[in-house]
Formats: structure tokens, C-alpha cells, sequence
């Protein structure tokens, strides 16, 4: 098959609690006084989603964890390697600088696994990693506007949006504008066309 590229990154810690989502907003404000909502600390578990994203097709993969440590990385890579093609031949996987990419557990992944290769982004350059903008879809397909009570709910929304992501998903290309969004109409200082 050749080579692949997949973008790896971490999201949170992620909480149990409350996320804002869209509401309309009101120009006036209801005559019944302010509204009022509960502060929501959400103190009711949290843990960490690790992601791989493989740009050129669009396929997403996730496992939530309770840390963010060696280990929990080391496993996420071994479920990576189960995910991706047996007929690869090669695999560049794009990560932050975070001590537990380089740890020696990681290392001893990599020479388990010879047709991996570890690509490190410049330090203060996450949007090279386009994992990214990714992150922003799950956020708005499994959290916005939810309110979570337990850890496992949590997993539930994120491992139920990455399915729907995976049957309607698009490759990432950079310069490009989305998919769903159309081009902008001329405006009313183009002149109309001589026929």
C-alpha cells in the first residue's frame, strides 16, 4: 500500500459536567427578571480522549483514559497499530513534544513496531497537527450543549460521534474551505454581465 500519515494527539482533561452549545440569542431580555442556572463544577469524573486522524481519508479514532501517562499512551498506539491497514508498509505518526510521546516505554513501542516513524512538531506549532481542527468537530458532536452526569457518559457521547464522524467523513486539506460551506455570492458592486 506505501506509506501512511496519522495525526496524534491528546484532549483535556475532560470533565463530567455541563457544555455550553448554541442558543439563539435575544435581543430583549425576558420580562420575567435574569435567568439563573446552577453553577456546574463538574467534579463527577474526568479522564483524557487520545485521538488518531488520518487526514487523507478522514477516519478518526478514539479512546478515552483516565490520565495521560506513558502507559495509557503506550496502549492507545498499540490500539492505533490494530486500527490502521496491515498493508502499510510505513507509518508517520505527527505528535506534540509531551514527555510521554518520548518516554522509554514509546521507544521500546517503536522497535516493537519497525514501520512506525515518530514525526515531533516544532514546540508552539499545534496547528501543524491537523488533529487539531479535528478536536473541534468532536468537541461540537459529542459536547456541545450536553450535560454529563458520569466519566462513562462522557465515553459514550465521544465513542458514538467518532462512529458518525467515520460513516460521514471528508480528508482534511489544508487551503481548502469546508466542505459544507458554500462559496460567497458577488456582491452588489460587481457589474452585471453584458450578454
Amino acid at each position: 500500500m506505501g506509506s501512511v500519515v496519522i495525526c496524534l494527539d491528546e484532549m483535556g482533561p475532560l470533565s463530567a459536567k455541563s457544555y455550553p452549545g448554541r442558543e439563539p440569542v435575544r435581543t430583549r431580555p425576558p420580562p420575567a427578571g435574569r435567568a439563573r442556572q446552577e453553577i456546574d463544577h463538574g467534579r463527577r469524573g474526568k479522564g483524557y480522549v487520545f485521538g488518531a486522524s488520518c487526514p487523507a481519508t478522514g477516519a478518526a479514532f478514539t479512546r478515552p483514559y483516565p490520565g495521560r501517562g506513558a502507559a495509557h499512551w503506550v496502549a492507545f498506539l498499540e490500539g492505533v497499530e490494530l486500527w490502521l491497514p496491515g498493508d502499510a508498509e510505513r507509518i508517520y505518526a505527527i505528535v506534540d513534544n509531551l514527555s510521554s510521546h518520548r518516554a522509554t516505554d514509546v521507544l521500546l513501542f517503536m522497535l516493537a513496531h519497525p514501520r512506525w516513524e515518530v514525526v515531533f512538531q516544532p514546540k508552539s506549532a499545534a496547528y501543524l497537527n491537523l488533529i487539531e481542527p479535528w478536536w473541534r468537530v468532536l468537541r461540537s458532536l459529542a459536547l456541545a450543549g450536553r450535560r454529563f452526569e458520569t466519566w462513562d457518559e462522557v465515553r459514550e457521547a465521544v465513542a458514538r460521534a467518532t462512529g458518525y464522524w467515520n460513516a460521514h467523513r471528508h480528508p482534511f486539506v489544508w487551503g481548502r474551505r469546508r466542505r459544507h460551506r458554500p462559496r460567497r455570492q458577488p456582491g452588489i458592486a460587481l457589474l452585471p454581465k453584458a450578454a
